[in-house]
């Protein structure tokens, strides 16, 4: 969090102004379709929870709304953006324990609709859950020769997705043969298939939780 951010929350279990992430998490975890964003004074966070969120919610730039937390321009691929993109897929996982089972979901960004739904895997990991997620989006736009974007908030898969490679120290046994063979095969299709869509981190402190969320924080 940036020093002197403040955050409006719009719908959470309160709504206002706070001037710590803490308080705004805690006002918007497990809340279905929070709206929340920071701001970079006091004054502009005044202002845009006087606006509502139409006005400011899933928008970037402009005077009223805030910066992204980097401040340099990313690469195409694996980057930050300062607004939502859409026409997307956002992926996420949801597990219970981790590691332990795991299923995920790809889901119209727009409309929440889910376009691939895996699970439960008997035994895994959160990250593992995500880098293949991640795969498995830009599997299904490829048979579907879409360019569309694709969204992630697990910035561990993202690395291992830049680097065609993970580093998870999950062991290799009977118990989580699954989770690796879809792993394996993720890792299989990046080093075999070329794609052109932008695969980018979801901003949660901006944009509330990514459309594919589990809710189960």
């Amino acid at each position: 969090m940036a020093k002197g951010k403040y955050y409006v929350v719009w719908v959470g279990k309160k709504t206002g102004v706070f001037a710590a992430w803490p308080e705004c998490q805690a006002q918007v975890s497990g809340v279905k379709d929070a709206k929340y964003k920071s701001f970079e004074s006091k004054p502009l966070a005044d202002a845009a929870f006087k606006d509502g969120w139409q006005k400011h919610w899933g928008q970037g730039g402009g005077s009223a709304s805030a910066k992204t937390s980097t401040s340099v321009k990313q690469p195409v691929l694996f980057g930050d953006e300062t607004s939502i993109d859409y026409d997307s897929i956002s992926v996420d996982v949801g597990t219970r324990g981790n590691p332990g089972p795991v299923e995920y979901k790809g889901v119209d960004t727009q409309t929440g609709e889910i376009l691939f739904y895996v699970g439960p895997i008997a035994n895994g990991t959160n990250n593992l859950g995500e880098f293949i997620a991640i795969v498995h989006a830009l599997s299904y736009l490829k048979e579907k020769g879409s360019e569309r974007t694709v969204y992630s908030d697990s910035r561990t898969a993202l690395s291992w997705l830049r680097n065609k490679k993970v580093a998870s120290t999950l062991k290799r046994d009977a118990s989580t043969a699954k989770i690796w063979e879809l792993t394996d095969e993720a890792v299989k299709w990046l080093q075999t298939h070329s794609y052109s869509n932008k695969v980018l981190k979801w901003n949660t402190e901006e944009w509330g939780e990514i459309k594919a969320d589990f809710g189960r924080k």
